[in-house]
């Protein structure tokens, strides 16, 4: 496995002092990742986006796509991905949803080393549980600059019956390199925040609550923007499952579709109990699976719609076989089902969750007293003592967001109950919003929990969870 050397420096980056990689102080240790060759073996080159694919010269891609080619593999399959870095800057990445063992999860400075401009690492996992996932760049900024794509764990037996399926990648898209506004507090060098090039902490500037967002130049939907919108071709009587992945740094998403309604089937890779829905919304970081059944010939727009923000929607086109080419797709109505966290039950449940929690985390998500920062519990990452838990517990996390803005918040290494979902990022709303998450303590190491808002990571809104 490369990339580990040196490690011993990155300890005093870490509260409680140890970076995961230099000892084991709390006696606790991590699952190993899978041995053996692997089932699929994948090589990504992390490197400045070429003209050749149409983006500005300061994207920095996979494999030079925008996004980054789809990861398909099977339930239970060891993958083993060899990551290149051929960016001036270290990265690394991160199996966005997906409970890999600690060494493989990508966050830099707490599970491994950064990957240095020239290096590479190879990260191994095991396929497991089937779902929809996406892999980014968990370094600085990097995000934002384009370095993501889809991760598609395919199930043996769907709890669901589909015909043909497409996966739809929703992002914000700058034409510039990502930079906080200037009148922000000096960066630190935690796990998952800057490294040598990715942009400093902090970044809030006007709005309500000094709530930095990018202008972006766009939204996007599988890397096109609105005008030349991807085309997804049905035949009628078909059922098609729309794989739909928020890998957005700052954006949430309304999602409906002109024609058609959605049968929800799976949330962050989950499956659920099946779920008729006119339009979803969801945060960075969150997954819908939805069904749509092609009873309603014609060519239909599939709008993703910015909740804030004035940037126009992206789009994409669900066209029937035989219609033309130069059709105007027909915009999506005004349907009154709109998905809410309530309407979602949980296939299969987490075991050993039941009754009362044996640890408990009440928190204010809020703004730093800076003003620019952003806290959980009025502390600022990497200034932020770790939320200690113990293998095996049954862990509850009570969320009251003090601020007027959502913090999509997510939960490295673990799924959590969600009222009756399971999902791994849920959407905390502003104005004393609350959300509440149980988990079972079965992955010891040291773990991110965060908002999944780039910019609300990079000011401060992040913990570690470290199992002592």
């Amino acid at each position: 496995m490369a990339g580990l050397a040196g490690c011993t420096s990155l300890a005093d980056s870490l509260p409680g002092g140890d970076s995961g990689l230099t000892g084991d102080p709390t006696g606790v240790t991590p699952r190993a990742p899978p041995s053996g060759p692997p089932d699929k073996t994948f090589e990504l080159a992390a490197a400045p986006g070429t003209d050749t694919v149409g983006v500005s010269p300061s994207t920095w891609l996979y494999d030079d796509a925008f996004s980054g080619p789809e990861i398909r593999v099977s339930e239970g399959e060891v993958v083993g991905v060899s990551l290149t870095n051929e960016l001036p800057d270290e990265t690394s990445i991160h199996w966005h949803g997906l409970p890999v063992a600690n060494a493989m999860d990508g966050v830099p400075n707490l599970t491994q080393a950064p990957v240095e401009p020239g290096d590479s690492f190879d990260y191994r996992f095991r396929a497991d549980p089937p779902g929809t996932y996406f892999y980014h760049s968990h370094a600085g900024l990097q995000l934002d600059r384009g370095l993501a794509g889809p991760l598609i764990v395919a199930e043996d037996e769907p709890h669901v019956d589909y015909d043909d399926e497409f996966v739809i990648v929703l992002d914000d898209y700058l034409s510039s390199e990502p930079r906080p506004s200037a009148n922000e507090a000096e960066a630190g060098s935690g796990p998952g925040g800057r490294g040598r090039g990715g942009g400093p902490r902090g970044g809030m500037r006007g709005g309500m609550m000094n709530d930095y967002r990018p202008s972006y130049a766009g939204m996007v939907m599988n890397g096109r923007g609105s005008g030349d919108p991807p085309v997804f071709e049905v035949s009628e009587g078909e059922r098609i499952r729309l794989r739909f992945v928020n890998a957005s740094s700052a954006t949430t998403f309304r999602v409906s579709s002109g024609g058609h309604a959605f049968e929800i089937s799976h949330a962050d890779g989950r499956p659920v109990e099946p779920v008729s829905a006119d339009s979803f919304t969801f945060g960075p970081g969150e997954r819908y699976d939805a069904i749509v059944t092609a009873n309603n010939p014609g060519t239909w727009a599939i709008d993703a719609t910015p909740v804030r923000g004035s940037e126009p929607s992206a789009r994409g086109v669900l066209r029937y076989a035989g219609e033309s080419d130069d059709r105007t797709p027909t915009a999506p109505g005004t349907g009154s089902r709109t998905l809410q966290y309530d309407d979602l039950r949980a296939v299969e449940s987490i075991n050993g969750i039941d009754g009362s929690p044996d640890r408990t985390f009440d928190l204010a998500l809020s703004q730093g007293s800076d003003g620019y920062s952003w806290a959980i519990d009025g502390q600022v990452f990497p200034d932020a003592d770790p939320l200690d838990i113990r293998e095996g517990e049954h862990v509850r996390i009570r969320m009251r967001n003090h601020s007027p803005v959502p913090h999509p918040m997510h939960l490295h290494g673990h799924f959590f109950r969600v009222g009756d979902a399971v999902k791994d990022t849920v959407v905390v709303p502003g104005r004393m919003g609350e959300e509440t998450i149980d988990f079972k303590a079965d992955n010891p190491g040291n773990w991110f929990f965060h908002c999944h808002n780039l910019y609300h990571l990079e000011a401060g809104m992040a913990r570690v969870i470290r199992y002592v």
